[in-house]
Protein backbone atom coordinates (compact mmCIF):
# COMPACT_ATOMS: atom_id res chain seq x y z
CA UNK A 1 0.00 0.00 0.00
CA UNK A 2 1.60 3.23 -1.19
CA UNK A 3 1.71 6.23 1.07
CA UNK A 4 -0.09 9.45 0.03
CA UNK A 5 1.98 12.51 -0.75
CA UNK A 6 1.64 15.66 1.35
CA UNK A 7 -0.26 17.35 -1.48
CA UNK A 8 -2.68 14.43 -1.66
CA UNK A 9 -3.25 14.47 2.10
CA UNK A 10 -3.76 18.25 2.04
CA UNK A 11 -6.31 17.93 -0.76
CA UNK A 12 -8.10 15.15 1.10
CA UNK A 13 -8.44 17.44 4.12
CA UNK A 14 -10.58 19.89 2.14
CA UNK A 15 -14.28 19.32 1.61
CA UNK A 16 -15.70 18.74 -1.82
CA UNK A 17 -18.22 21.15 -3.28
CA UNK A 18 -20.53 21.11 -6.30
CA UNK A 19 -22.24 23.69 -8.47
CA UNK A 20 -25.51 24.82 -6.85
CA UNK A 21 -24.36 23.91 -3.34
CA UNK A 22 -24.89 26.40 -0.51
CA UNK A 23 -21.69 27.08 1.42
CA UNK A 24 -20.68 29.19 4.39
CA UNK A 25 -17.46 31.14 4.55
CA UNK A 26 -15.50 33.83 6.34
CA UNK A 27 -14.65 37.07 4.60
CA UNK A 28 -10.88 37.33 4.01
CA UNK A 29 -10.82 40.54 2.00
CA UNK A 30 -13.18 43.10 0.48
CA UNK A 31 -12.13 44.81 -2.74
CA UNK A 32 -13.88 47.39 -4.87
CA UNK A 33 -15.56 44.84 -7.12
CA UNK A 34 -15.40 41.55 -5.19
CA UNK A 35 -15.55 39.81 -1.86
CA UNK A 36 -13.10 36.99 -1.07
CA UNK A 37 -14.16 34.20 1.30
CA UNK A 38 -12.49 31.25 2.94
CA UNK A 39 -15.04 28.49 2.38
CA UNK A 40 -12.91 25.60 3.72
CA UNK A 41 -12.04 24.48 0.21
CA UNK A 42 -8.71 24.29 -1.55
CA UNK A 43 -9.61 27.47 -3.39
CA UNK A 44 -11.10 30.70 -2.12
CA UNK A 45 -14.65 31.72 -2.94
CA UNK A 46 -15.27 34.92 -4.90
CA UNK A 47 -18.46 37.00 -4.87
CA UNK A 48 -18.35 39.71 -7.51
CA UNK A 49 -20.20 42.96 -6.89
CA UNK A 50 -22.79 42.05 -9.54
CA UNK A 51 -23.42 38.75 -7.73
CA UNK A 52 -23.74 40.49 -4.38
CA UNK A 53 -26.42 43.02 -5.31
CA UNK A 54 -28.30 44.60 -8.20
CA UNK A 55 -27.56 48.04 -6.82
CA UNK A 56 -24.50 49.31 -8.67
CA UNK A 57 -24.16 52.30 -6.34
CA UNK A 58 -23.37 50.09 -3.33
CA UNK A 59 -19.87 50.30 -1.85
CA UNK A 60 -18.98 46.75 -0.81
CA UNK A 61 -16.60 47.79 1.97
CA UNK A 62 -19.45 49.70 3.63
CA UNK A 63 -21.55 46.55 3.95
CA UNK A 64 -19.07 43.68 4.27
CA UNK A 65 -15.95 43.46 6.44
CA UNK A 66 -13.13 40.93 6.96
CA UNK A 67 -14.15 38.39 9.56
CA UNK A 68 -17.83 38.49 8.62
CA UNK A 69 -19.54 35.15 8.04
CA UNK A 70 -21.51 34.83 4.81
CA UNK A 71 -23.66 32.18 3.20
CA UNK A 72 -23.55 31.93 -0.61
CA UNK A 73 -24.35 29.60 -3.45
CA UNK A 74 -21.77 27.99 -5.75
CA UNK A 75 -22.07 29.07 -9.38
CA UNK A 76 -18.83 27.49 -10.65
CA UNK A 77 -16.37 25.30 -8.75
CA UNK A 78 -13.62 26.65 -11.01
CA UNK A 79 -14.03 30.05 -12.58
CA UNK A 80 -11.07 29.43 -14.93
CA UNK A 81 -8.58 30.97 -12.53
CA UNK A 82 -8.75 28.26 -9.89
CA UNK A 83 -11.27 30.11 -7.72
CA UNK A 84 -14.83 29.25 -6.76
CA UNK A 85 -17.41 31.67 -8.19
CA UNK A 86 -20.20 32.32 -5.68
CA UNK A 87 -23.44 34.27 -5.68
CA UNK A 88 -24.98 35.99 -2.71
CA UNK A 89 -27.87 37.80 -4.36
CA UNK A 90 -29.31 34.74 -6.10
CA UNK A 91 -29.39 32.78 -2.86
CA UNK A 92 -30.99 35.77 -1.16
CA UNK A 93 -33.48 36.04 -4.04
CA UNK A 94 -34.41 32.37 -3.63
CA UNK A 95 -35.02 32.94 0.07
CA UNK A 96 -36.90 36.12 -0.77
CA UNK A 97 -39.04 34.31 -3.34
CA UNK A 98 -39.85 31.66 -0.77
CA UNK A 99 -40.87 34.37 1.67
CA UNK A 100 -43.05 36.01 -0.98
CA UNK A 101 -44.74 32.69 -1.66
CA UNK A 102 -45.53 32.33 2.03
CA UNK A 103 -46.82 35.93 2.13
CA UNK A 104 -48.99 35.23 -0.93
CA UNK A 105 -50.53 32.18 0.71
CA UNK A 106 -51.07 33.85 4.09
CA UNK A 107 -52.04 37.34 2.90
CA UNK A 108 -49.24 38.88 5.00
CA UNK A 109 -48.78 42.63 4.66
CA UNK A 110 -45.24 43.39 3.50
CA UNK A 111 -43.28 46.62 3.70
CA UNK A 112 -40.38 47.64 1.48
CA UNK A 113 -38.86 50.77 -0.09
CA UNK A 114 -39.58 51.54 -3.75
CA UNK A 115 -36.42 50.79 -5.73
CA UNK A 116 -37.64 51.82 -9.16
CA UNK A 117 -40.41 53.98 -10.62
CA UNK A 118 -41.56 52.92 -14.09
CA UNK A 119 -44.20 54.27 -16.47
CA UNK A 120 -46.38 51.29 -15.67
CA UNK A 121 -45.85 50.97 -11.94
CA UNK A 122 -43.40 50.53 -9.07
CA UNK A 123 -40.71 47.98 -8.23
CA UNK A 124 -39.85 46.90 -4.70
CA UNK A 125 -37.36 44.29 -3.52
CA UNK A 126 -37.81 41.84 -0.67
CA UNK A 127 -34.57 40.00 0.16
CA UNK A 128 -33.34 40.50 -3.43
CA UNK A 129 -36.64 39.18 -4.83
CA UNK A 130 -38.34 41.69 -7.13
CA UNK A 131 -42.01 42.58 -6.80
CA UNK A 132 -43.87 44.67 -9.38
CA UNK A 133 -46.82 46.85 -8.37
CA UNK A 134 -48.78 47.98 -11.47
CA UNK A 135 -49.86 51.64 -11.56
CA UNK A 136 -53.50 50.54 -11.28
CA UNK A 137 -52.73 48.81 -7.96
CA UNK A 138 -50.60 51.56 -6.40
CA UNK A 139 -53.47 53.69 -5.09
CA UNK A 140 -57.23 53.67 -4.70
CA UNK A 141 -57.35 56.78 -6.91
CA UNK A 142 -55.82 57.39 -10.34
CA UNK A 143 -52.30 58.80 -10.15
CA UNK A 144 -50.65 59.88 -13.37
CA UNK A 145 -47.28 60.70 -11.79
CA UNK A 146 -45.78 58.01 -9.55
CA UNK A 147 -42.44 59.77 -9.00
CA UNK A 148 -43.43 60.79 -5.46
CA UNK A 149 -43.10 57.13 -4.42
CA UNK A 150 -39.36 56.96 -5.29
CA UNK A 151 -37.43 55.59 -2.27
CA UNK A 152 -40.62 55.73 -0.19
CA UNK A 153 -41.36 52.73 2.03
CA UNK A 154 -44.79 51.32 1.21
CA UNK A 155 -47.00 48.48 2.39
CA UNK A 156 -48.57 45.95 0.03
CA UNK A 157 -49.79 42.38 -0.29
CA UNK A 158 -48.90 39.78 -2.92
CA UNK A 159 -51.95 39.09 -5.10
CA UNK A 160 -50.25 37.12 -7.88
CA UNK A 161 -47.34 34.71 -7.50
CA UNK A 162 -45.88 33.01 -10.57
CA UNK A 163 -42.07 33.00 -10.34
CA UNK A 164 -41.73 30.75 -13.39
CA UNK A 165 -43.20 33.51 -15.52
CA UNK A 166 -41.43 36.11 -13.38
CA UNK A 167 -44.79 37.52 -12.33
CA UNK A 168 -44.85 38.44 -8.66
CA UNK A 169 -47.45 41.17 -8.36
CA UNK A 170 -47.90 43.43 -5.35
CA UNK A 171 -51.09 45.29 -4.49
CA UNK A 172 -51.19 48.46 -2.40
CA UNK A 173 -54.67 49.51 -3.54
CA UNK A 174 -56.28 46.57 -1.72
CA UNK A 175 -54.87 47.73 1.61
CA UNK A 176 -55.95 51.33 1.04
CA UNK A 177 -59.48 50.28 0.12
CA UNK A 178 -59.73 48.03 3.17
CA UNK A 179 -58.49 50.85 5.39
CA UNK A 180 -60.91 53.28 3.75
CA UNK A 181 -63.82 50.85 4.24
CA UNK A 182 -62.97 50.50 7.93
CA UNK A 183 -62.75 54.28 8.38
CA UNK A 184 -66.02 54.71 6.50
CA UNK A 185 -67.72 52.18 8.77
CA UNK A 186 -66.42 53.97 11.87
CA UNK A 187 -67.53 57.34 10.49
CA UNK A 188 -71.03 56.12 9.60
CA UNK A 189 -71.47 54.72 13.10
CA UNK A 190 -70.42 58.06 14.57
CA UNK A 191 -72.38 60.63 12.55
CA UNK A 192 -76.05 61.35 11.98
CA UNK A 193 -78.15 63.98 10.23
CA UNK A 194 -77.95 67.29 12.07
CA UNK A 195 -74.36 66.86 13.25
CA UNK A 196 -71.71 69.49 12.60
CA UNK A 197 -68.41 67.97 11.48
CA UNK A 198 -65.06 69.21 10.23
CA UNK A 199 -63.72 68.19 6.85
CA UNK A 200 -61.26 69.04 4.11
CA UNK A 201 -62.18 70.10 0.59
CA UNK A 202 -61.09 67.26 -1.67
CA UNK A 203 -62.45 68.37 -5.04
CA UNK A 204 -64.41 71.33 -6.40
CA UNK A 205 -66.75 71.10 -9.40
CA UNK A 206 -69.25 73.41 -11.08
CA UNK A 207 -72.11 71.86 -9.10
CA UNK A 208 -70.51 71.59 -5.68
CA UNK A 209 -67.59 70.47 -3.56
CA UNK A 210 -66.62 67.05 -2.22
CA UNK A 211 -65.56 67.16 1.42
CA UNK A 212 -63.34 64.49 3.01
CA UNK A 213 -64.85 63.79 6.41
CA UNK A 214 -62.12 61.38 7.49
CA UNK A 215 -63.44 58.07 6.23
CA UNK A 216 -65.93 59.08 3.56
CA UNK A 217 -66.64 61.97 1.22
CA UNK A 218 -69.73 64.14 1.46
CA UNK A 219 -71.20 66.36 -1.24
CA UNK A 220 -71.73 70.03 -0.50
CA UNK A 221 -74.05 71.04 -3.34
CA UNK A 222 -73.85 74.58 -4.71
CA UNK A 223 -77.39 75.21 -3.43
CA UNK A 224 -76.26 74.37 0.12
CA UNK A 225 -73.12 76.53 0.20
CA UNK A 226 -74.83 79.64 1.49
CA UNK A 227 -78.18 81.12 2.43
CA UNK A 228 -77.39 83.47 -0.41
CA UNK A 229 -76.58 82.80 -4.02
CA UNK A 230 -73.29 81.15 -5.12
CA UNK A 231 -72.49 81.53 -8.80
CA UNK A 232 -69.32 79.43 -8.93
CA UNK A 233 -68.09 77.04 -6.18
CA UNK A 234 -64.52 77.40 -7.45
CA UNK A 235 -64.56 81.05 -6.41
CA UNK A 236 -65.57 80.08 -2.89
CA UNK A 237 -63.53 76.92 -2.15
CA UNK A 238 -60.07 75.56 -2.91
CA UNK A 239 -58.75 72.02 -2.51
CA UNK A 240 -57.32 71.65 0.98
CA UNK A 241 -59.62 74.18 2.67
CA UNK A 242 -60.81 73.20 6.15
CA UNK A 243 -64.56 73.61 6.63
CA UNK A 244 -67.19 72.92 9.28
CA UNK A 245 -70.29 71.50 7.63
CA UNK A 246 -73.72 70.27 8.62
CA UNK A 247 -74.75 66.68 7.92
CA UNK A 248 -77.98 67.31 6.04
CA UNK A 249 -78.85 63.75 5.01
CA UNK A 250 -77.34 60.25 4.97
CA UNK A 251 -78.63 57.87 2.32
CA UNK A 252 -76.71 54.59 2.27
CA UNK A 253 -73.08 55.58 1.71
CA UNK A 254 -74.04 58.99 0.30
CA UNK A 255 -73.68 61.98 2.59
CA UNK A 256 -75.33 65.32 1.74
CA UNK A 257 -73.77 68.35 3.41
CA UNK A 258 -74.81 71.93 3.98
CA UNK A 259 -73.43 75.26 5.16
CA UNK A 260 -76.91 76.65 5.73
CA UNK A 261 -76.89 76.53 9.53
CA UNK A 262 -80.33 77.19 10.96
CA UNK A 263 -79.08 79.69 13.53
CA UNK A 264 -77.80 81.78 10.63
CA UNK A 265 -81.06 81.57 8.69
CA UNK A 266 -81.81 85.17 7.62
CA UNK A 267 -85.56 84.45 7.71
CA UNK A 268 -85.48 83.98 11.50
CA UNK A 269 -85.80 87.75 12.09
CA UNK A 270 -87.03 88.74 8.63
CA UNK A 271 -90.57 89.49 9.86
CA UNK A 272 -89.29 92.40 11.93
CA UNK A 273 -86.73 93.70 9.46
CA UNK A 274 -89.05 93.50 6.48
CA UNK A 275 -92.42 94.29 8.04
CA UNK A 276 -95.05 95.84 5.77
CA UNK A 277 -94.42 99.57 5.52
CA UNK A 278 -90.68 99.39 6.13
CA UNK A 279 -88.47 101.10 3.59
CA UNK A 280 -85.59 98.80 2.61
CA UNK A 281 -82.67 98.82 0.21
CA UNK A 282 -81.35 95.96 -1.91
CA UNK A 283 -79.61 94.95 -5.09
CA UNK A 284 -81.31 93.82 -8.27
CA UNK A 285 -80.33 90.15 -8.60
CA UNK A 286 -82.24 89.09 -11.73
CA UNK A 287 -85.09 90.18 -13.92
CA UNK A 288 -88.05 88.71 -15.77
CA UNK A 289 -90.69 90.30 -17.96
CA UNK A 290 -93.07 90.55 -14.99
CA UNK A 291 -90.68 92.01 -12.46
CA UNK A 292 -87.28 92.14 -10.79
CA UNK A 293 -86.00 90.04 -7.90
CA UNK A 294 -84.16 92.13 -5.35
CA UNK A 295 -81.65 90.64 -2.90
CA UNK A 296 -82.24 92.35 0.44
CA UNK A 297 -79.51 90.26 2.08
CA UNK A 298 -77.92 86.87 1.30
CA UNK A 299 -80.78 84.37 1.33
CA UNK A 300 -83.63 86.90 1.29
CA UNK A 301 -85.03 87.95 -2.09
CA UNK A 302 -88.10 90.08 -2.71
CA UNK A 303 -90.22 90.62 -5.81
CA UNK A 304 -90.55 94.06 -7.28
CA UNK A 305 -93.42 93.64 -9.74
CA UNK A 306 -93.20 95.61 -12.96
CA UNK A 307 -96.37 97.48 -11.97
CA UNK A 308 -94.67 98.63 -8.75
CA UNK A 309 -91.53 100.08 -10.30
CA UNK A 310 -92.92 103.50 -11.12
CA UNK A 311 -96.15 105.49 -11.41
CA UNK A 312 -95.10 105.92 -15.01
CA UNK A 313 -95.87 102.95 -17.26
CA UNK A 314 -92.95 100.51 -17.46
CA UNK A 315 -93.08 97.90 -20.22
CA UNK A 316 -90.24 95.73 -18.92
CA UNK A 317 -88.08 96.00 -15.77
CA UNK A 318 -84.96 95.98 -17.94
CA UNK A 319 -86.08 99.28 -19.47
CA UNK A 320 -85.40 101.16 -16.21
CA UNK A 321 -83.38 98.76 -14.01
CA UNK A 322 -80.16 96.78 -14.38
CA UNK A 323 -78.74 93.75 -12.58
CA UNK A 324 -76.55 94.87 -9.69
CA UNK A 325 -78.30 98.19 -9.30
CA UNK A 326 -78.97 99.35 -5.73
CA UNK A 327 -82.59 100.38 -5.19
CA UNK A 328 -84.81 101.58 -2.35
CA UNK A 329 -88.39 100.36 -1.97
CA UNK A 330 -91.22 99.90 0.48
CA UNK A 331 -92.36 96.48 1.74
CA UNK A 332 -96.00 96.06 0.67
CA UNK A 333 -96.45 92.38 1.53
CA UNK A 334 -94.66 89.88 3.76
CA UNK A 335 -95.35 86.11 3.83
CA UNK A 336 -92.90 84.43 6.21
CA UNK A 337 -94.38 80.97 5.77
CA UNK A 338 -93.78 80.92 2.02
CA UNK A 339 -90.71 83.19 2.29
CA UNK A 340 -92.18 85.78 -0.06
CA UNK A 341 -91.78 89.55 0.13
CA UNK A 342 -93.27 92.10 -2.25
CA UNK A 343 -91.79 95.55 -2.78
CA UNK A 344 -92.89 98.80 -4.33
CA UNK A 345 -90.78 101.66 -5.60
CA UNK A 346 -93.92 103.38 -6.85
CA UNK A 347 -95.26 103.86 -3.34
CA UNK A 348 -92.23 105.98 -2.49
CA UNK A 349 -92.92 108.34 -5.38
CA UNK A 350 -96.32 109.65 -4.14
CA UNK A 351 -95.09 111.47 -1.01
CA UNK A 352 -92.23 112.99 -2.96
CA UNK A 353 -94.61 114.30 -5.63
CA UNK A 354 -97.05 115.69 -3.03
CA UNK A 355 -94.22 117.54 -1.26
CA UNK A 356 -93.13 119.01 -4.58
CA UNK A 357 -96.73 120.13 -5.30
CA UNK A 358 -97.04 121.75 -1.87
CA UNK A 359 -93.80 123.66 -2.38
CA UNK A 360 -95.11 124.95 -5.76
CA UNK A 361 -98.37 126.20 -4.21
CA UNK A 362 -96.51 128.14 -1.52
Amino acid sequence: MSEMSFEQMLEESFKTIRNGEVVEGTVIDVKEDEIILNIGYKADGIITKSEYTNDSSVVLSDLVHPGDTMTAKVLKVNDGEGQVLLTYKRLAAEKGTKRLEEAFESGEVLKAPVTQVLDGGLCVVIDEARVFIPASLVSDTYEKDLSKYADQEIEFVITEFNPRRRRIIGNRKQLLMAEKAEKQKELMERIQAGDKVEGTVKNVTDFGAFIDLGGADGLLHISEMSWGRVENPKKVFSVGDKVTVLIKEINGDKIALSLKFEEQNPWLNAAEKYAVGNVVSGKVARMTDFGAFVELEPGVDALLHVSQISKEHVEKPADVLSVGQEIEAKVVDFNGEDKKISLSMKSLEAPAQEEAAEETEE
